[in-house]
């Protein structure tokens, strides 16, 4: 799926030179060394091995393991996705023993894809998909000592209808999981002796709303064996704390009115740990270094725009990626003092392109809805811009929890498909609505119980504060959007019918019942919990308040939002009489590309902007009458405003 594949491993010996086969009997899934590199763990078909490499000799840890049925040491379908992660198994730090995750999904409902490949009959995909309200697999953790040969199960406790988002060895001797009920709004972390097995409890945290998966990879545990550094949003901004082993807070190490995004790792040498944060702004990023006495705070990559850094194992070293959202990446390596070694890449080249071809600017903004919420958003204008023109528009948003389009850094493959329509004669513009990241849990959790409202009223207010503008068409403006944002372009069209012309929407969630179990139930519960919020917010219950026009796309091979999501909204279109278009591709996954896809569907979502709002044409001239359309903006209500053209904007 997303995030796993299966390949053939070899091990190369340096000192003899001699390339050797891992397994001979099929493609394995995460060859891992242990940290001493004297061993190799894999899993092939559901079941967990090792191999000694220096005696050859192949052990077969698990032999349950069953398609459909059972699985160790890789994770289920819904875990691999929304979780993050796929292998399911880790060595301890003394690298003789390994704790695994067992999967038992028996109890999982199926679903089955339909593959073409131009033979007599279809292939027939089946897979375990828990969509919302229904079984989850069972998972449990097992230990086992290479050694002894000896296998233990971690207390978990009684409930099973839990999720363990994560194990993490805290030393040889503890290995701490992380327990999380079914709502998602309560964590532990247990510590677990790898040989009875018997779990004590570490940390325990709650929220009002859920706990945020993006927490769950900030865990390090300390060399001493006697501190721990964790993540948090329980003042309300994600920092880092600073803990004892017994669980008890030594100290906050971050804290203020902003967002730790990313936590590096701690040096504990000098005492001190690596972070990224949007200080600065919401819209950028930022990296830092502090003491793990939460003093003498360090700026390692200060430039406007955005900053990561990846850190050698001593953190001696370190490589800063910076870009914006009208520059590339470059690639900078810099010692421990903050002194630039060398530029790897600067994509110099890239840039004199871009300055030949005329690309057009992209410009911040910020504007205040109705409700009194400031919202940042991007544009990007036309070539040859003139004020006295009205130009339609496209806006291009995600929208999803804790997600961010609106932010100053390079915006991959899609900014050409932004430039060539700008080029056309379209402004672009993106705005990131309420429960998007950055601005701290309350903002981005409002949306809590009703994925959709929030996000649909900011939209619809950003295209009308759009159509203001003096340079664009009210009467011509398109929403556009992928997934999550598939979905909120199609809401839009419905809900926004007075606001928005056409609307493209690619591979859409349609109906929040239909998705899977733990991302749905984490932001809305399960539909028997919160029905109204479920009708209230999928866009095949709103079918017949289409008036624009509407293209829905859609991968039949998509194991994440499955076909059925297009397939039942043409159904609600049809039974609305609603005319629309469709298309379809056939064996194609969430992602949609491979065998000439992405350009064969860019190009159908270009032609369906120019066909339903056209390119840019002129506006009245000074004394002549303003459209009707253009009037009904205008009219009772706001004042126009300006973009403020800052890239760097603070909450």
């Amino acid at each position: 799926y997303r995030r796993s594949s299966r390949a053939n491993f070899f091990v190369y010996d340096r000192s003899t030179r001699k390339l050797t086969k891992l397994f001979d009997r099929g493609k394995q899934l995460y060859a891992t060394f242990n940290p001493r590199a004297d061993k190799v763990a894999f899993v092939f078909e559901n079941n967990l091995y090792f191999r000694d490499l220096a005696t050859g000799n192949l052990a077969q840890l698990t032999e349950d393991g069953e398609q459909n049925k059972i699985i160790n040491g890789s994770t289920d379908w819904v875990y691999e996705e929304e979780l993050s992660f796929a292998q399911a198994f880790s060595w301890s730090p003394d690298g003789q023993h390994i704790a695994c995750y067992r999967f038992d999904e028996s109890e999982v409902k199926q679903f089955t894809m339909t593959n073409y490949h131009d033979e007599l009959y279809p292939e027939y995909y089946t897979f375990k998909y828990p969509k919302v309200g229904e079984a989850n697999s069972k998972v449990d953790i097992f230990v086992y000592n290479l050694e002894s040969g000896k296998a233990v199960k971690a207390d978990l406790g009684a409930e099973q209808d839990i999720y363990i988002p994560r194990v993490k060895w805290a030393g040889p001797g503890q290995l701490c999981i992380y327990r999380l009920n079914r709502h998602q709004n309560e964590l532990e972390l247990l510590l677990a002796d790898p040989e009875t097995g018997k779990t004590s409890r570490l940390l325990y945290e709650k929220s009002k709303y859920y706990i945020s998966e993006e927490l769950y990879d900030d865990l390090v545990f300390l060399e001493g064996g006697k501190q721990f550094v964790w993540a948090s949003e329980k003042d309300g901004w994600k920092h880092l704390y600073l803990y004892d082993m017994n669980g008890r807070e030594v100290r906050q190490l971050t804290k203020g009115q902003w967002e730790v995004d990313a936590f590096y790792g701690v040096d504990e040498k000098n005492g001190r740990l690596y972070y990224q944060a949007a200080e600065k702004s919401p819209l950028e990023r930022q990296v830092y270094s502090i003491g793990l006495d939460g003093k003498d705070k360090q700026v390692l990559a200060g430039a406007a725009g955005w900053n990561a850094a990846q850190f050698s194992s001593t953190y001696d070293y370190y490589v800063v990626t910076h870009s914006t959202a009208n520059s590339p990446a470059s690639y900078t390596v810099y010692d421990r003092k903050g002194k630039p070694l060398r530029v790897i890449e600067e994509n110099r080249q890239l840039k004199e392109k871009m300055q030949a071809y005329g690309v057009q600017p992209v410009e911040f903004f910020r504007f205040t809805t109705g409700d009194g919420v400031e919202l940042n958003g991007w544009m990007i204008k036309p070539r040859d811009f003139k004020e006295n023109r009205q130009y339609p528009v496209l806006m291009t948003q995600y929208g999803g929890p804790g997600s961010q389009e609106a932010i100053d850094h390079w915006l991959g493959l899609d900014y050409w498909w932004y430039q060539m329509l700008a080029q056309e004669g379209y402004v672009v513009a993106c705005v990131d609505n309420r429960g998007t990241g950055g601005r701290g849990e309350e903002f981005k959790k409002m949306t809590y119980m009703q994925l959709g409202h929030y996000e649909t009223i900011d939209q619809v207010e950003a295209a009308r504060y759009l159509g203001k503008l003096p340079y664009t068409d009210p009467a011509r403006i398109a929403i556009f959007g992928w997934s999550y944002g598939g979905y909120m372009s199609s809401l839009c069209i419905l809900k926004g019918n007075d606001v928005f012309k056409a609307a493209i929407a690619v591979a859409p969630v349609t109906n929040w019942k239909w998705y899977d179990t733990i991302y749905t139930e984490r932001f809305m519960r399960t539909y028997k919990e919160n029905e109204d919020g479920y009708r209230n917010n999928s866009p095949v219950y709103f079918a017949d308040r289409l008036k624009g026009d509407y293209l829905l796309v859609h991968g039949m091979g998509d194991d994440n939002v499955h076909f059925q999501h297009t397939a039942e909204m043409a159904n609600a279109l049809i039974a609305a009489n609603k005319q629309f278009e469709t298309y379809f591709y056939p064996n194609r996954n969430h992602g949609i590309y491979g065998g000439n896809t992405r350009l064969h569907l860019y190009t159908k979502m270009t032609g369906f902007l120019k066909e339903s709002i056209g390119p840019g044409q002129e506006r009245p001239e000074k004394g002549r009458e303003v459209s009707p359309v253009k009037k009904e903006y205008l009219k009772s209500g706001r004042q126009k405003e300006k973009p403020a053209l800052s890239p760097a904007i603070k909450q």
